[in-house]
């Protein structure tokens, strides 16, 4: 395993930098403090870095704790929902563009969601080059100042998610339940839907414009956010499931790789790759039906990617969102921007694993439209 322990020294790409110190032991003591020795240089950052959110974030919690706790969201967020490596970022991206109806959560924002107010302004002008360029997964420009999806902040206010198994991935049976929620004690359950909500009260502490949220985890969990913002809005994007498999893989090849804390198993990333698809799409269908008739839609990553603006024009139309006349011309421009990006390029999948791809996701292929 030693030989393949990539990015081994790196300690960038770790949102676990944004935790208080009282998180972080708790955590550690739910893993028995089983770090692997290659990464204890990983953990001695995280510690130190813990305990300066900690003092900041008590400062925080004095200065616009009470100022946040009455913020009314009025206008229904909107909910970006698909698969890892769908598109789900491209459709984020290009939504923003739309700055006089979104808001959104940035990269420093949800990595430090207990110290933003306070710190965000001097660390992201002292330290800009803390964040490199390009995510590692697909090179896609990465700034402080990128939309960005918001899992990682309940993550750290609540030590709930299913990503913390990407960071101990000894221990991803334990957090598989947090993707869906459905068997989670609705204890656990309430106290992520306040620290979510808490969140997005912080987000519009001083910005009264609706909140564009991104998660792929959120695909799985409608009735839950339902239950925080019943008025809520939701795109979902969905992309041939083959392609889907390979992208996802190359995520724990690449990106997977920036955030361990202990060695993981090569041998099980395809099953769970298969397994959280399914675990996704089982609630995300069972909670389809919970969303008002005109609150969602759906649409297709290849059609995105042919034609984005005229694609974003059918998404303001079916969910009856106004200002797209101002934001075509932004639209224009941005797509303009990325000319010249390359997608990753992938071999065909080996026919066995084609095969348990087109039986395990049949239903993806199915409701998609996807040649199997």
């Amino acid at each position: 395993m030693a030989n393949k322990l990539k990015h081994r020294w790196s300690i960038s790409h770790n949102y676990m930098t944004g935790i208080t110190f009282g998180k972080w032991m708790k955590l550690l003591a739910s893993v028995k403090f089983h770090i692997s020795a290659a990464y204890w240089h990983r953990a001695i950052v995280i510690t130190i870095a813990s305990m300066a959110n900690s003092g900041f974030s008590i400062w925080e919690e004095i200065r616009f704790g009470k100022s946040i706790k009455e913020v009314e969201i009025t206008k229904p967020p909107l909910f970006i929902l698909g698969h890892w490596r769908s598109g789900t970022t491209l459709l984020h991206d290009l939504l923003s563009q739309d700055e006089k109806q979104f808001q959104f959560a940035n990269t420093y924002q949800v990595v430090n969601p207990l110290t933003f107010l306070t710190t965000e302004n001097f660390i992201t002008r002292l330290f800009p080059g803390l964040v490199p360029p390009k995510r590692p997964m697909d090179n896609m420009s990465l700034k402080f100042t990128s939309p960005q999806e918001d899992e990682f902040a309940p993550l750290l206010m609540t030590l709930q998610s299913v990503y913390i198994g990407i960071s101990f991935p000894r221990q991803t049976a334990k957090y598989e339940k947090y993707l869906s929620f459905k068997d989670v004690p609705s204890t656990q359950t309430q106290k992520w839907k306040e620290a979510f909500k808490y969140f997005c009260q912080k987000l519009s502490l001083n910005d009264s414009r609706s909140l564009l949220l991104k998660s792929p985890p959120h695909t799985g969990r409608i009735k839950t956010i339902l239950e925080v913002f019943p008025d809520a809005k939701f795109i979902h994007i969905h992309r041939d499931p083959y392609r889907v498999f390979q992208s996802q893989r190359h995520f724990f090849d690449t990106a997977g790789w920036y955030t361990y804390l202990q060695k993981p198993d090569l041998d099980v990333i395809d099953e769970g790759i298969l397994a959280r698809h399914e675990t996704m799409y089982d609630a995300y269908f069972q909670d389809l039906p919970l969303i008002e008739q005109g609150r969602h839609c759906d649409i297709r990553f290849d059609e995105l990617e042919a034609d984005p603006v005229g694609t974003i024009a059918k998404v303001y139309e079916q969910l009856s969102l106004d200002g797209y006349e101002h934001l075509k011309p932004k639209l224009d421009q941005y797509v303009a921007s990325l000319d010249g990006y390359k997608k990753n390029e992938f071999s065909t999948l080996d026919q066995a694993t084609r095969k348990i791809v087109a039986t395990r996701w049949k239903r993806s292929f199915k409701s998609g439209n996807y040649s199997i």
